[in-house]
């Protein structure tokens, strides 16, 4: 069992940046001989959960669109912590942000963006991030 704890959010001005942080409890010494896929989700009030970026047992990393460039995920050595480096925040990056783990598979091809079709295992309970000027 593994239990996902956010943290970093808060409020920023447009522009700004913020570094969000996922830590992992439990066994994670499995991630280290396991294929898995770890990824940042974020959610508005009345709408979808959308993917924000993923990065996989090999290190490779994916990100929606209106991600690339600004965000950076990243993984410590220890698989303990999962990063999401936000630069450049724009009010429509707020919402709700989560963490999620898939074990023993690589992210899920053209779904890995989708809550329910991405087969994640794992889920963090979510940090707030703002941004208002």
């Amino acid at each position: 069992q593994v239990q996902l704890s956010e943290s970093g959010g808060g409020s920023v001005q447009p522009g700004g940046s913020l570094r969000l942080s996922c830590e992992f409890s439990g066994d994670t010494r499995r991630y280290t001989y396991m294929r898995f896929c770890m990824a940042w989700f974020r959610q508005v009030p009345g709408k979808e959960p959308e993917g924000v970026a993923t990065i996989e047992h090999d290190s490779s990393d994916t990100y929606a669109d209106f991600a690339k460039g600004r965000f950076t995920i990243s993984l410590d050595n220890s698989m303990n912590t999962l990063t999401l480096q936000m630069n450049n925040l724009k009010s429509e990056d707020t919402g709700r942000y989560s963490c999620a783990v898939r074990e023993y598979a690589a992210c899920v091809y053209g779904s890995w963006f989708h809550r329910e079709r991405g087969g994640y295992n794992y889920w963090g309970q979510g940090t707030q991030v703002t941004v208002s000027s």
